[in-house]
């Protein structure tokens, strides 16, 4: 499950990039920044499920049984 969501980061990461470099000098239109934001919000999630699974097996538990917090509870957090 972990390549799984790793796999998404690799994707989200691509998208990430892609609209990062689509516009240089320009900046990117509103739907472009839209999109840009949930990608970044998509990530935060994928990489906290991905450390919350890793602590898991690390504590012996089962990190199947995580799933992924909303996105909102994610932002949340402090840095």
């Amino acid at each position: 499950m972990a390549d799984d969501i790793l796999q998404n980061i690799d994707a989200l990461v691509a998208e990430e990039h892609r609209l990062r470099n689509r516009s240089p000098g320009e900046g990117l239109d509103p739907d472009d920044r839209a999109r840009l934001q949930a990608v970044e919000r998509q990530l935060d999630q994928c990489w906290d499920l991905l450390r919350r699974r890793k602590a898991s097996a690390e504590a012996g538990q089962d990190p199947e049984r995580l799933a992924a917090r909303p996105i909102s509870e994610v932002e949340s957090y402090e840095q």
